[in-house]
């Protein structure tokens, strides 16, 4: 069920791509926006699972914000990079995934436009259009690629992050900022780049993405080393050799600047 429904999310996008009816774009809050496309998917994706599994909770970007509960609960970024897709740079993705009692259990993550699609289930693996997926196996400081981005949420976080971002930058190979944390953590599944940092994102922007990443043998972590990613919105992800390094170099800068509440982004003043 989940394949097909993320599977006919990406045919809307990829609808309205080739359509000349202009975007309708609405400002949430500060370098956050949503379109009538965002919306019209979630709406496919959610009504899709409330058929199927009327009994089933629900965390959706745009119609249902509320916290993971136990038992089983949906989490659906209908278009994850809507500031890419409005300018027309190729880099956005459905994301969805299934949590049994907080834990995920089933990811997937689309990219529309290159007809690419990520799973994964717990124990069994992550796959790319039905091919296995591992992270990179090896590799050294000076030559990994790794992937990031800008704490738009968290302007606050500004200075530290840039601190940390220089210190990453000066030890490795490259960074890229995309724009879509949804596809950056696939492609670490995918071994395309070796690591991912981000602040402040919420579930539906990690969920699928950190599946994909633990069931190719990659870590995830949150920047204190713990499990609390997927609630705190503080991400570091990679390789087993890449990972424990950038995590501790992310932390370093950042970690003095952290409420020590899980979940809470600014140190209380």
């Amino acid at each position: 069920m989940g394949r097909l429904t993320i599977q006919e999310a990406g045919q809307l996008i990829r609808d309205r791509l080739r359509g000349d009816r202009r975007l309708e774009i609405a400002t949430k809050a500060a370098h956050d926006f949503v379109t009538d496309v965002d919306r019209a998917c979630e709406k496919l994706i959610v009504r899709a699972i409330e058929r199927r599994f009327p009994d089933h909770a629900m965390v959706a970007e745009e119609s249902h914000q509320n916290a993971i509960q136990d038992g089983f609960t949906w989490i659906v970024d209908p278009l994850d990079g809507t500031t890419n897709f409005i300018h027309g740079f190729p880099f956005f993705a459905v994301s969805m995934a299934l949590a049994l009692n907080g834990r995920i259990i089933l990811g997937w993550v689309l990219d529309p436009l290159r007809g690419e699609l990520f799973e994964a289930a717990a124990g069994a693996g992550a796959s790319l259009n039905g091919r296995p997926l591992r992270v990179r196996s090896s590799g050294s400081l000076d030559d990994i690629l790794l992937a990031t981005g800008f704490p738009f949420r968290e302007k606050a976080l500004l200075a530290p992050y840039l601190a940390a971002f220089a210190a990453v930058f000066q030890r490795v190979g490259g960074i890229r900022r995309a724009g879509a944390a949804a596809l950056d953590l696939a492609y670490v599944a995918a071994g395309r780049v070796d690591g991912f940092w981000e602040l402040g994102l919420k579930p539906w922007d990690v969920a699928a993405g950190m599946l994909l990443i633990e069931e190719a043998g990659g870590l995830v972590t949150d920047f204190r080393g713990g499990d609390q990613a997927l609630t705190c919105g503080h991400i570091v992800a990679g390789t087993p050799w890449a990972q424990p390094w950038l995590r501790e170099t992310v932390a370093r800068h950042m970690l003095p600047h952290l409420d020590p509440v899980p979940g809470r982004a600014v140190r209380s003043q």
